[in-house]
């Protein structure tokens, strides 16, 4: 298949191309000028290219599980350790409290694991768990609720059902995708997310955090390289 590659670190024309079609995240594959599909998601690739062969992410299902289970643990933790007043933070960069954002790195895996039963992950699906999580106050609360946030999604991807895996849904994030691209898509946001929150952790309350995530519970999640 005949294809052209664009570095846009390196490629000057290539950046204010794809700003010039309102395109603001990578990678992106554009098929005849037409196609566009934004993030790598195997199976939109799949039929753009109009490949004749199918696609099975179930593989992942357990290293997704593995990462789940070090990055909503880790926000946990966070959570646990802090005082109310120190949840109430918010850094003059990020308009949310830093209870806010710990609630968000465990509502939306949250929401990505339900999205198999429910169907989708929209913008009111969201506004919904926002409302639930906001009555989610002290430590041990947002610490407990991780901690079930956590069984429950590790144990979905451990339990083999691919019709889940595979039921396409309509996603705020990624369009119609499967729920197990999803959960792909969320474990990036939040572990950028986590990330944030040692920074502010560190930087604004100097507080260290205990018993972090570690670079290997990192390994081979995509986060962007800036952090703010």
């Amino acid at each position: 298949m005949e294809f052209q590659n664009h570095d846009v670190l390196n490629d000057e024309a290539s950046r204010e191309f794809l700003k010039g079609r309102g395109i603001k995240a990578l990678p992106v594959t554009i098929v005849d000028d037409d196609k566009v599909v934004i993030g790598y998601y195997p199976r939109k690739l799949v039929e753009v290219l109009e490949l004749e062969t199918g696609v099975d992410l179930s593989s992942s299902a357990q290293w997704l599980a593995e990462k789940y289970d070090a990055i909503l643990s880790a926000a946990s933790r966070a959570a646990g350790q802090l005082f109310p007043a120190e949840l109430d933070e918010a850094p003059e960069w990020r308009p949310r409290t830093l209870r806010q954002l710990l609630l968000h790195i465990i509502s939306f895996p949250e929401l990505a694991w339900q999205a198999h039963e429910h169907g989708s992950m929209s913008k009111e699906d969201m506004e919904a768990s926002h409302e639930k999580t906001s009555q989610i106050r002290s430590p041990k609360q947002i610490a407990d609720y991780g901690y079930e946030v956590r069984e429950n999604v590790t144990a979905f991807l451990k339990s083999g059902n691919t019709a889940g895996f595979e039921r396409v849904v309509p996603a705020h994030y990624g369009g119609e995708v499967t729920v197990l691209e999803l959960l792909h898509i969320i474990l990036r946001h939040s572990t950028h997310h986590l990330k944030q929150a040692y920074h502010i952790m560190e930087t604004d309350l100097k507080v260290k955090p205990e018993k972090p995530a570690s670079a290997a519970d990192f390994e081979g999640i995509s986060t962007p390289e800036e952090l703010i």
